[in-house]
């Protein structure tokens, strides 16, 4: 289907992961010019819209309505409302609610624009020292169901990898890596990236593991881990 004059826009917007600093003065300007604003949370969004005097409608989009509502989202971007997606925190769809518009957009054939921004995995893998022209990202690792799977399929990747991790998952996560890639496989673990306690630790598994043993994991982290060589 072409998109027609009269539909309106999506823009799925970064906003920042910490630091209030990192939001682009286009998105500042596209969030003005919203008709709505979809949020994971109205209250963490309304925050940051306040802290810059923006006052458009917001309404909650999260993993819990999404399928719901993203029919009803569809109709009004094709009775011309332009509508700006953002998360709690970071790049919607990475990680977070937005695939699923963002697909439903593109299938209806409605306009559907990204300007970049802030997310936790570029600066993680930037900073780590480790390969970064090639590298995969895994999000977070399956919980249960086909984690173990995962990890044998992980351990014959040769590209460096990212993972998001909880600080109640962190050091379990990192041993298992250890277990299936070998304690001596080279790793990188950062934490409140663009916070105030912002942290990079750079080792190998084994060297993480002793780490995270003795000082309690506290805040979001990120994983890379050099592919096998």
């Amino acid at each position: 289907m072409a998109t027609t004059m009269s539909n309106g826009k999506l823009y799925i917007l970064a906003t920042p992961i910490g630091n209030l600093e990192d939001i682009s003065l286009r998105t500042l300007r596209l969030l003005k010019e919203a008709d709505l604003v979809l949020c994971e949370d109205t209250r963490t969004s309304g925050i940051l819209l306040k802290h810059y005097e923006i006052k458009q409608p917001l309404q909650s989009y999260h993993k819990f309505n999404e399928h719901q509502l993203t029919e009803k989202v569809i109709a009004q971007l094709q009775a011309g409302k332009t509508i700006a997606l953002i998360s709690d925190a970071g790049t919607p769809g990475i990680s977070d609610p937005g695939f699923l518009l963002a697909r439903a957009a593109v299938a209806a054939g409605l306009e559907v624009e990204a300007p970049p921004g802030a997310t936790a995995l570029i600066p993680a893998l930037v900073k780590s020292g480790l390969p970064s022209d090639r590298f995969c990202f895994e999000g977070f690792l399956p919980q249960k169901k086909g984690r173990q799977t995962r990890f044998k399929q992980l351990a014959e990747e040769m590209r460096t990898m990212v993972f998001y991790e909880s600080p109640y998952r962190v050091l379990k996560t990192l041993e298992e890596l250890a277990q299936y890639c070998g304690a001596e496989r080279q790793a990188s673990v950062s934490r409140e990236i663009t916070k105030k306690f912002e942290e990079t630790l750079n080792g190998t598994l084994a060297d993480l593991i002793q780490h995270f043993k003795t000082h309690a994991p506290k805040g979001e982290f990120v994983i890379v881990l050099a592919g096998r060589n």
